[in-house]
């Protein structure tokens, strides 16, 4: 991944939290670059952007980033998530839902209806340099990377998902482990 992509994906996170702030569509960063504007920097090269829409959102959100040149990703499924493309950028928006009790819980697919961390969209708002964007919250951050080898044991922690997890525990005043 070059410093060119990285800043091709931060022009995307701008533009689709202009669009979505516009539109009232509220988005949430996750995974990578949440935790990048949480720090505050580019830690490292990321594949694509992550994000968090409501699932009664999609298809307007679909349409909005659509009239601006993003395209469906062909290869993956709509009903389980909104996966975009624009020439090298890729964007998806994983769906959220709130269950009878009113709470935050994953929007589709096998986890369908499965409580997220309390508070998750509730943090505050992240920056690198002139680039703000809604992240999910440090708390959240932080399980996600810790949970996601015990949730999906075929998919064990990788390298990178173990230096994330230390610089967000670090971030918060976490010392490391002995």
């Amino acid at each position: 991944m070059s410093h060119e992509l990285s800043e091709r994906q931060l022009t995307a996170i701008r533009e689709v939290r202009e669009l979505t702030g516009t539109a009232g569509i509220p988005v949430w960063l996750r995974g990578g670059w949440a935790m990048d504007f949480h720090l505050g920097e580019v830690t490292r090269p990321h594949v694509d952007v992550d994000w968090y829409c409501w699932r009664s959102d999609a298809v307007r959100l679909a349409a909005l980033l659509d009239g601006h040149g993003w395209r469906p990703d062909p290869r993956l499924p709509v009903e389980r998530q909104l996966d975009l493309l624009r020439d090298d950028v890729e964007l998806s928006f994983a769906y959220l839902d709130r269950d009878a009790r009113g709470r935050v819980v994953v929007g589709s697919g096998p986890w369908a209806g499965t409580p997220l961390p309390e508070g998750m969209l509730d943090g505050p708002p992240g920056r690198i340099g002139p680039h703000r964007a809604p992240v999910i919250s440090l708390a959240a951050q932080i399980e996600f990377k810790e949970m996601y080898p015990v949730w999906m044991p075929e998919r064990p922690r990788r390298a990178k998902d173990a230096t994330d997890l230390a610089r967000l525990r670090a971030s918060r005043g976490d010392h490391p482990t002995r």
